[in-house]
C-alpha cells in the first residue's frame, strides 16, 4: 500500500476511521474515534474549535511530560549522568511553562534576558536555568549578571570578556562551534554549524584566547555548550556522533569542564517516510562519546517535546477550482506557523471530522496576502465543506512562539490540555 493509499482510504470493507488509523501520525493519544472524530487525548478537537473559535493552538501537556520521561529513561539506561533544560523558545506559553516547572522534570533553556525573566516568572528556579544567547549587548550581559545562580554560557570572546569585567572570579561556560552541522534531512537552513562560518560559538582555533580572557578575570570555565542543528532523526545520528567527537578536542584544552551541554535538535517525524527517533540509540551515541570522562551531559530539547504535542485548529473559508487545482482556504496563515514556509517543515492538514465519500487532493492556503502562504499542495483529504475544522499537526513547536501579526492576522487562542 502506497502513502497515498494510506491517506486516501477505500471505503469498501473498512470505515474511514479504521483505515485512517494506519496513517503515519496516528498514535494512542492522537487518532479518530469510532465516529470519525479526531481526538487529542480526551479532547474532541472539532468540538473544542466550535466552542473557542479558530484559529486556536492546542497543546497536550501529558504528552510533553511523557517525552521528558522517555529522555530521562534512555539516558539513565545508557548510564549517562544528565540534566534536561526545556528550550522555551520552542513554545513559551505561560500555561505550558508553569505546568512544566511544577513537574520537576526539567529546567529551562533561555536565550535572552526577557526569556530568562519569563522562565523565572513561570516558576523555574534560577539554578535550573541555562542561558546561551548570541550577539549579546552590554545591556544584555549586565542584566544576566544580576542572576548569580543560573548557568551562563557566553557564545563569543567579546561576551566572555564582558562577563569577566562584571563578575571576575566566577564560574562560566562557553558556547563552542564544532564546525560540523546537523539537521533534518540535511536541510542547510536548520544547521547552526558547518562548512560556512556561522555566528554561533567560539571555534577551536580561538580557545587559547578564551582561556587567556578567563585567566585575566579569574574566570573558571566549567561548561561547554554547543548546538549543531535541528530536527535530527536516526538517519542523522552518525552526524551527531561526529559532532560529539569534535567536542572532545575542546574538552582536552579545558580541564575544569564538568558539564557538556550538547544542545537540542532532537526531531520528530514530519511525513510518512520519517521514523521516530530511537532514543536508546541516541543515548548510546552520547554515552560512547563521553565514556570515562566523568561529565554531566545537559540536553536542551524543544521541538522533540512540544512539536507533535500541539495542533493548530483552523476553519475552512472556501473551496474553489483554479486551473484544475482544487484550492482549500483556511482562516490561519503562515504567520501563525512559519516553519512550513521558512524551513519546509510541514504541518500535516487533517480533517477534524472525517466524512464518508470520495477523497480530493487539495492545495491548502491561508489568509495572508503572500505567495508563500501555503500549507500543502496536492494533499488528499476526505470530503470538506466551508466551515469545517482542519487540524494542522506538528504545530506545538515554533508556531506560537514565532507567530506575527502580519496583515493583522495575528489573533489566535491558546489552550492547554491536562488529559
Amino acid at each position: 500500500m502506497s502513502d497515498t493509499d494510506l491517506l486516501s482510504p477505500s471505503l469498501e470493507g473498512e470505515t474511514p476511521h479504521q483505515e485512517i488509523s494506519k496513517t503515519w501520525w496516528n498514535r494512542p493519544d492522537l487518532s479518530y474515534d469510532e465516529s470519525g472524530r479526531l481526538k487529542l487525548g480526551a479532547c474532541d478537537l472539532d468540538a473544542l474549535a466550535r466552542r473557542f473559535g479558530t484559529p486556536t493552538y492546542v497543546i497536550r501537556a501529558p504528552r510533553v511530560v511523557e517525552k521528558l520521561k522517555q529522555i530521562h529513561a534512555a539516558l539513565d539506561a545508557a548510564g549517562v549522568t544528565h540534566r534536561i533544560y526545556y528550550a522555551i523558545k520552542a513554545n513559551r506559553t505561560v500555561q505550558l511553562l508553569t505546568y512544566l516547572a511544577g513537574q520537576g522534570l526539567c529546567g529551562a533553556d533561555v536565550c535572552s534576558p526577557e526569556e530568562m525573566r519569563h522562565a523565572i516568572s513561570c516558576g523555574f528556579p534560577e539554578d535550573q536555568i541555562s542561558f546561551t544567547g548570541t550577539s549579546l549587548s552590554a545591556t544584555d550581559i549586565e542584566q544576566i549578571s544580576r542572576f548569580s545562580d543560573l548557568s551562563f554560557n557566553p557564545d563569543s570572546l567579546n561576551a566572555l570578556k564582558k562577563i569577566g569585567k562584571l563578575k571576575p572570579g566566577s564560574e562560566v561556560g562557553i558556547r563552542i562551534n564544532p564546525d560540523i552541522g546537523i539537521g533534518y534531512a540535511g536541510n542547510d537552513m536548520l544547521q547552526y554549524s558547518g562548512n560556512a562560518p556561522t555566528k554561533f560559538g567560539i571555534y577551536l582555533d580561538r580557545i587559547a584566547e578564551a582561556k587567556e580572557i578567563a585567566k585575566t578575570y579569574g574566570l573558571k570555565i566549567v561548561r561547554i555548550h554547543f548546538h549543531a542543528g535541528c530536527g535530527y532523526l536516526d538517519r542523522e545520528l552518525s552526524q551527531l556522533s561526529r559532532v560529539l567527537d569534535v567536542s572532545r578536542k575542546f574538552l582536552d584544552q579545558l580541564p575544569d569542564v564538568r558539564e557538556v551541554n550538547i544542545g537540542g535538535g532532537l526531531g520528530v517525524p514530519h511525513n510518512a517516510n520519517d521514523k521516530s527517533l530511537d532514543l536508546d540509540k541516541w543515548a548510546s551515541v552520547i554515552a560512547n562519546a563521553f565514556e570515562g570522562r566523568n561529565l554531566t551531559i545537559a540536553i536542551e530539547p524543544g521541538d522533540f517535546l512540544v512539536k507533535d504535542s500541539g495542533i493548530l485548529l483552523t476553519s475552512v473559508t472556501y473551496q474553489e477550482t483554479r486551473k484544475s487545482v482544487e484550492y482549500l482556504g483556511l482562516d490561519a496563515g503562515f504567520n501563525l506557523a512559519m516553519e512550513p514556509a521558512f524551513y519546509s517543515l510541514p504541518c500535516e492538514p487533517v480533517c477534524a471530522v472525517m466524512k464518508p465519500g470520495d477523497w480530493t487532493n487539495y492545495t491548502l492556503v491561508g489568509n495572508v496576502n503572500e505567495a508563500l502562504d501555503k500549507w500543502a499542495e496536492n494533499h488528499p483529504m476526505s470530503p470538506v465543506d466551508e466551515g469545517d475544522i482542519v487540524a494542522l499537526l506538528n504545530a506545538g513547536g515554533y508556531a506560537s512562539s514565532m507567530r506575527s501579526s502580519h496583515c493583522m492576522r495575528g489573533d489566535v487562542r491558546e489552550v492547554l490540555l491536562l488529559e
